[in-house]
């Protein structure tokens, strides 16, 4: 399991990185407010991990271009792909996983309706969607449970981390949310590049 970030207070560090990555691109919508922010909390029964919470509040709510790849959606949007007849996302749900899943690649017998029942609470538990790459790939801020900051890639064939440290990561680099936005900034590809 990954650890050691502070989800519950932004480091003005951090705040300062995201300001330089965003504030100044023309295609950056202005910041939602904490008005706002907190209005979209209590409807979902969870508090924003730091330091996307800030971020959001005061320095920018979407971009129209990356990251992702079509970019960074508002705080309350969902990608035009992600379809209608989904199931509700519970946000306040703990997020189901701790390590990488390639469902893929999965040979654990089980029922089509448990395999669905799981692959659906790892698209819409404990998670914000940050937006997508296309093809079936999106970003996800982890909101509640143990990967609580991390941002993962949720996938039809599989999820996975942005972040691990070890060096059999699939997505290596600086673990949250500023880690990853970062890394987009530099232009760094997310597979096999710490």
């Amino acid at each position: 399991m990954m650890t050691g970030m502070n989800t519950e207070t932004c480091d003005p560090a951090e705040s300062a990185a995201l300001r330089e990555i965003f504030a100044s691109r023309p295609e950056a919508a202005p910041p939602a407010g904490w008005e706002a922010v907190r209005s979209f909390e209590a409807e979902h029964g969870i508090v924003l991990p730091e330091p996307y919470r800030t971020f959001v509040a005061e320095i920018c709510d979407g971009l129209r271009a990356g990251p992702p790849y079509y970019g960074l959606l508002p705080l309350a949007q969902t990608p035009p792909d992600w379809g209608s007849d989904r199931a509700e996302r519970r946000l306040a749900e703990p997020f189901p996983l701790t390590a990488a899943w390639l469902w893929e690649d999965d040979e654990e017998a089980v029922s089509e309706q448990e395999f669905e029942a799981r692959t659906d609470a790892v698209f819409d538990h404990g998670s914000l969607l940050l937006g997508t790459d296309g093809c079936g790939m999106y970003w996800h801020l982890i909101v509640t449970g143990p990967q609580r900051g991390h941002v993962w890639q949720i996938a039809g064939e599989g999820a996975m981390p942005f972040g691990p440290q070890s060096p059999d990561a699939l997505m290596p680099g600086v673990p949250g949310f500023t880690g990853w936005a970062t890394h987009w900034a530099q232009g760094r590809p997310w597979f096999g590049d710490a």
